[in-house]
Parts: structure tokens; C-alpha cells; sequence
């Protein structure tokens, strides 16, 4: 390939500094990769062979600001692998794990770099830092001890290949998980077919049908979550149910090339090799060493107090679906297919609740106009559209963001529909985060969703559920934007694991709110703002079903905390089996069962960030909960003194503090964990209450 035509070797002068998409092709990745990783190599030289004393400006400085070039482009490849991607761009992705995976290995074991960064964390106490510096140089030490630069140098090589292979696995894993769920769907053709689904569900599925190329009279029902969700939910057609929701369940699990299983024993296996070369027992005692709980301990504290509580709410809510079967002439007990279908026939007698009456409220657009006023009224932001910045694919909409004194301060890229070429799932990520030591202003940060996508000409509707996704996103999207930091490794999102999920979970509490309904939640044909009535029925509704959803989450929480405890280093064996044996322990009800299964549960498997740590959305919401009773307490969901003091603690000082100092430093003291018992309808009093 001519390196002379590759966008990728050269500077970008693309508005925001946004890569060139129009101009890039899959063969462009690995020569300019290549490239930034000789070039970090080169900076890294320099700075581990300097004759002058280490100082914190020549070494921890510098290191901060190396391989630049490096993250935009990985950023850059990750974005377009997540959210659009081929078969092209899937094999370079392949190509290039184990190199990537290598580099950042040779990296945090650069031998003169880590004598002088060693060397500067033994006095550095005494160096006068300023307390963003020390945590830098904090962080930075440990990123390199945990990635094994204290090792000696043979296991630092079978270090490295165990990165290595791990990042090739993962990878794979991902692309496995992506092939089953893009391969599958479920045509529906005719009225016996459609029956039961509401008019919202039969025009996504016809849109998706049309997208397939299918004909006209064609409904297709694909493993999108905010499609096959619905279907389960709403479909009349029991055998129906039964045949999506087995595709949906055994993702990753069929037989074949895109099978995990033997990859997710291998994954194991390597985890446990890589805690044990660090002298832990087993992975998750390695992973929680840098988190806020510390240890298993805390963890399983908290999963087992919310367990107990969660599984008699369960079965309460189990008796209250066999009493609708019942009435309905159905004999038997509900299984995993039936419990979504029933529940909302329980819901909709007992509150008067139908989502075919509360979507129309809820349509994108006037979702996507409420994030916004949110997030000016609390932190003074403002989000202007930019149609004419080009993103990496037509469905994404591009905003520019300005501060609370007019300038420019940020980019947003929304990324909202579901496609094959995109991982299922939400998420928030970046390609570029701000950092005054590199330079960048302005950070560059995207949302994912996966909503079904509507007709030309027809608005997309949300449903609640959607609309809180929606927000929580938004919520790690605000973290990234109001990011206030000197320092790359210090900013946005990247802070403590059961930490990142609390800017993003406190959000949706403004979804919530009556005032913001009134104000945003608006008829999409007529223009009329949401009932009052509507709004207390959704109000009182709020808890139902919290007992599924908060076992469905424990459950694979726990299970992901017990496999990755494992002493064994020839870990589990069939994982699926001990994935069963687990729940059975627990006394999970089968009906219910885990929110993600091990065999497709790309939070632990499509990488490391959540292995031994899906229990951080529980321990933030105990964050999440507490902190906005702040506002409760003030009596104003947009008390302007309490939202400074969340921008200024929470949501702009990124890792610059530990995150039990930021809390308190917002809060005042540390959380308590009524809120979120009550928030989920947990607490002993409630208990005691009749079924809702």
C-alpha cells in the first residue's frame, strides 16, 4: 500500500479534529498503528535514557503525554469495530490485538522508564507535588506494577503472552457475539403471527424487515434488546416467544465458529495465570485490589444483602403472574419466555399502565431535547446541532457544546440506532479526551444506544426503559464533556470501576422527574405535554418488576464474581455447567435467570473492564441513590449550589482524587444504603406491604 495516500499518516484538518471517515479504508490501520507504536517506543526511549535526575515534569509528565498519536488512532479503530463495522475491519481488529496488547505491555514495562517512575513514587511524599500530580504519578506507578513491571524478566515475557492471547480471545469473543446476533431473525408473516404486538412493535419490526430487504409483508424480530424485549412483552404467540427468546439466551452458545465456550475456559485460565503472577489466589482478588470495595468481602456483602431481599420481592411478583395466568385460563407455571408477557399483563390491571399509551410521549427527538436542558439547567452547558460535521455513519447526529461563559468546550456524537454492524448493548466512549498536558480542549465523546430505528417520516418512540437508557448514557457522555483535568490518564471516565457508573446512573433520576416530563414528555402528533394522571400512574408503577430486574442483575453479578474467584488454575471446565450449578446454589428462579449469560456476556468476556466487577452498577446506585437525595434535601431537582458542587466533585475532576473523597466532598459523608433499598422497593417496611 502507497503510506503516501494514508489519512491516518498524516495531521487532520477536519473540523474538531475529527478523523477523516470519508477517506478511510481497513488497509490504512495496520501500517499507521505500526507507525504510532514505534513512535511512542521512540518517545519512551527518550525519556527512560535522559541524564537528568527523574523530576516530575521530565518523567511522569512526559509519560502522560506519549503515544498521543497512539490513543487517536485505537480510539479511532475501536469506534468504527463497536459501532460500524465489516468483515474488513474486523480482520484488522483481529490483526492487531496482539500487538496492540503487546505494545502496552512493553509500555508499563519499560525498564528505564519504570526505574525512574519507581524512583519518584519512593519520595513522593517529599516532592511537593501539587495533589492532582501526586495522584498522576500514583496511578501511573501502579498501572506499570500491575501490568508487571516489578516481575522478573521470564515472567515479564509470559506476562506479556498472556496479554497477548488475552486480547486476541476477547476479541474474538466480541466478533462471535456480534456474528449471532447479526445471523438471526425471526420472521413474522401475517396476523396470527403479529398477534398481541401494539402498533410500535409492528412498525419496528417492519422497518427492520425492510432494512433485511425482506417484502412488504414481512415483520422481522432481531436479537436487538429494544426490539426483541418488546416482542417478549407483547407477542400473543407462545411458541413464538419461546423460539426468540432462545436465540436470545444461547447467544455465543450454539455450535460452530462463533461458540465461547471453549474461549471463555481459555479466558479463565489466563486470568487466573495473570493474578497469580502477581501473587493473588485468583483473578478477583487481583481486580479488586484497585476498586472502591478493596476486597470480595465488600462485594459480596452488598450482593448478598440485596439477594435476600430481591428474591422474596420475586416471588411475590411470580404469584401475582400465575394469578394472571390463572384468570386467563392458563394452567402451568411461567417460564423464561412467559414472565415479560405476564408481568405486563399484571401491570397493566393493577396500575392502568400500557406502554401503546406511554410511548407516544416519549419520541427521540423531544428525549434528546430534555438531556440537554437538563444538562444546561444543572451545570450550564449548551448543545447545538452541527449537520454539517461529517461522523462515521448517516445515523450519527453531531453536536457542538459550550460552557456556561459561551465558549466552545466539547463534541458529541450520538450514535442511537440499532444495525448489523453494531455490537448490541449501550455504551459511551471517546476519541479524544480532554487533557491540558496534551493539549486537547475540547473532548470528543459518543453514545451508543441500540433503539429500533422507525419508518421514514415516523418519529422514533421510546419507552421508559429506553428513554432511561437514553439518559444514562448521556450521564457517562457528561462525565467525558465536563472533564476539568491537566492530565490524559486522569480524565473523564477513566476512574475507578465502581465509580465510572455513578455520573451515569444519577442521571436518570431527571428522567424521573414530574417537572421534566411536563416539560419534554410531549405527544409526538399533538404536541400535548404528558397527564398528570399519566405521569402519578407511571410514578406508582415505578417498583413493579423491580424484584425480576434486581435478581436478573445480582444473579449474574454473583456469577461472575464466584468464576472468577476460582482458585483452580485450570479453571472451571464447562462453563456453562458451572454457570447452573451457581444459580442452583443461589436459588435463582429459573424463570427469571441471569440479564446476561456467561456465554455472551461481553461486559466480562469482550474485554477486562467489568470481569470480577458487574457488581458495579449495584455499588453505584448505592452512590446514585444517596447523592440525589442531595437535591431531595434542597428541595429543587435543579438546586443550582448542590449541582455545582456535583459538577465540581463528581462530574469534572475526573481520577484527579480518589472517588471516596469525591463523594464526600459532594455528599458531605459517605452513602447510605436505604436509598437505593427504598428506590428498588427493598426495605423491611415495604416488605411487609401488600403486593403492588
Amino acid at each position: 500500500m502507497n503510506t503516501k495516500n494514508n489519512p491516518l499518516l498524516s495531521p487532520w484538518s477536519t473540523p474538531f479534529g475529527l478523523p477523516p471517515f470519508d477517506e478511510i479504508r481497513p488497509e490504512h490501520f495496520v501500517p499507521a498503528l505500526q507507525a504510532a507504536m514505534a513512535e511512542q517506543r521512540l518517545e519512551l526511549d527518550a525519556i527512560g535514557a535522559q541524564a537528568e535526575p527523574p523530576s516530575f515534569e521530565n518523567t511522569v509528565a512526559a509519560l502522560d503525554r506519549s503515544g498521543a498519536w497512539l490513543y487517536r488512532l485505537d480510539a479511532l479503530l475501536s469506534n468504527l469495530t463497536a459501532s460500524a463495522t465489516s468483515p474488513a475491519l474486523q480482520a484488522v481488529q483481529r490483526e492487531l490485538a496482539a500487538p496492540l496488547a503487546a505494545h502496552d505491555s512493553a509500555v508499563k514495562m519499560h525498564p528505564g522508564v519504570f526505574a525512574r517512575l519507581d524512583a519518584l513514587h519512593a519520595q513522593r511524599h517529599s516532592l511537593g507535588l501539587e495533589p492532582e500530580a501526586l495522584r498522576l504519578l500514583e496511578r501511573l506507578h501502579l498501572d506499570c506494577v500491575r501490568a508487571g513491571a516489578r516481575l522478573g524478566p521470564q515472567a515479564q515475557q509470559r506476562y506479556a503472552a498472556i496479554m497477548q492471547e488475552l486480547a486476541t480471545l476477547c476479541t474474538q469473543f466480541a466478533q462471535n457475539v456480534l456474528a449471532d446476533e447479526a445471523a438471526y431473525q425471526l420472521v413474522l408473516r401475517g396476523e396470527d403471527d403479529l398477534a398481541g404486538l401494539p402498533d410500535f412493535v409492528r412498525a419496528a419490526a417492519r422497518q427492520a424487515a425492510a432494512e433485511r430487504g425482506l417484502d412488504e409483508a414481512a415483520h422481522v424480530i432481531t436479537l436487538n434488546r429494544s426490539l426483541i424485549e418488546p416482542f417478549l412483552t407483547y407477542s400473543d404467540c407462545r411458541d413464538l416467544r419461546e423460539q426468540a427468546w432462545q436465540a436470545w439466551s444461547r447467544r455465543g452458545e450454539m455450535p460452530g465458529e462463533t461458540d465461547n465456550r471453549t474461549l471463555i475456559q481459555r479466558i479463565l485460565v489466563l486470568r487466573n495465570a495473570q493474578a497469580r503472577e502477581h501473587g493473588f489466589d485468583n483473578y478477583a482478588d487481583y481486580v479488586l485490589t484497585d476498586s472502591m470495595a478493596g476486597a470480595q468481602r465488600a462485594v459480596r456483602q452488598l450482593l448478598g444483602e440485596v439477594w435476600q431481599r430481591a428474591l422474596p420481592a420475586a416471588e411475590r411478583e411470580r404469584q401475582a403472574l400465575i394469578a394472571m395466568m390463572r384468570s386467563h385460563g392458563v394452567q402451568g407455571e411461567p417460564e423464561a419466555w412467559d414472565w415479560r408477557y405476564w408481568s405486563e399483563k399484571v401491570r397493566q390491571a393493577r396500575y392502568d399502565i400500557d406502554d401503546a399509551e406511554v410511548k407516544p410521549y416519549f419520541s427521540l427527538e423531544r428525549m434528546v431535547e430534555a438531556l440537554f436542558d437538563c444538562a444546561q439547567r444543572l451545570f450550564g452547558v449548551r448543545f447545538e446541532v452541527r449537520p454539517e460535521v461529517r461522523a462515521y455513519h448517516p445515523d450519527v447526529q453531531v453536536y457542538e457544546m459550550f460552557d456556561a461563559q459561551g465558549r466552545s468546550a466539547g463534541l458529541f456524537l450520538q450514535d442511537n440506532f440499532a444495525r448489523a454492524t453494531k455490537r448490541s448493548g449501550a455504551w459511551m466512549s471517546d476519541f479524544a479526551y480532554q487533557s491540558r498536558n496534551r493539549g486537547v480542549d475540547r473532548p470528543i465523546i459518543v453514545n451508543n444506544n441500540n433503539f429500533a430505528k422507525a419508518a421514514p417520516g415516523q418519529p422514533t418512540l421510546l419507552s421508559f426503559d429506553d428513554a432511561r437508557t437514553l439518559f444514562h448514557e448521556f450521564g457517562h457522555g457528561l462525565h467525558g464533556l465536563l472533564s476539568n483535568v491537566t492530565y490524559h490518564r486522569l480524565a473523564g471516565t477513566q476512574v475507578l470501576r465502581d465509580f465510572v457508573e455513578l455520573p451515569s446512573q444519577l442521571f436518570e433520576h431527571w428522567l424521573g422527574e414530574p417537572e421534566v416530563l411536563r416539560r419534554h414528555a410531549r405527544h409526538w402528533q399533538t404536541g400535548e405535554p404528558i397527564p398528570q394522571a399519566l405521569i402519578d400512574r407511571l410514578q406508582t408503577a415505578r417498583r413493579w418488576g423491580q424484584g425480576y430486574e434486581t435478581v436478573s442483575y445480582t444473579g449474574s453479578a454473583l456469577v461472575d464474581l464466584e468464576i472468577h474467584a476460582l482458585s483452580d488454575p485450570a479453571g472451571p471446565g464447562d462453563v456453562v455447567a458451572f454457570e447452573q450449578a451457581t444459580l442452583r446454589r443461589l436459588g435463582m428462579p429459573p424463570a427469571v435467570g441471569m440479564r446476561h449469560r456467561l456465554p455472551h456476556f461481553q461486559h466480562l468476556f469482550a474485554g477486562a473492564g467489568y470481569a470480577a466487577g458487574y457488581y458495579v452498577y449495584l455499588w453505584a446506585e448505592v452512590l446514585d441513590a444517596d447523592a440525589f437525595n442531595a437535591f431531595v434535601e434542597a428541595g429543587n431537582p435543579f438546586d443550582p449550589m448542590v449541582a455545582q458542587r456535583l459538577l465540581r466533585h463528581i462530574y469534572a475532576v475526573g481520577d484527579t482524587v480518589d472517588p471516596t473523597t469525591a463523594y464526600t466532598s459532594f455528599r458531605g459523608r459517605l452513602p447510605a444504603l436505604e436509598p437505593l433499598l427504598a428506590k428498588r422497593g427493598l426495605l423491611p417496611a415495604e416488605a411487609g406491604l401488600p403486593a403492588p
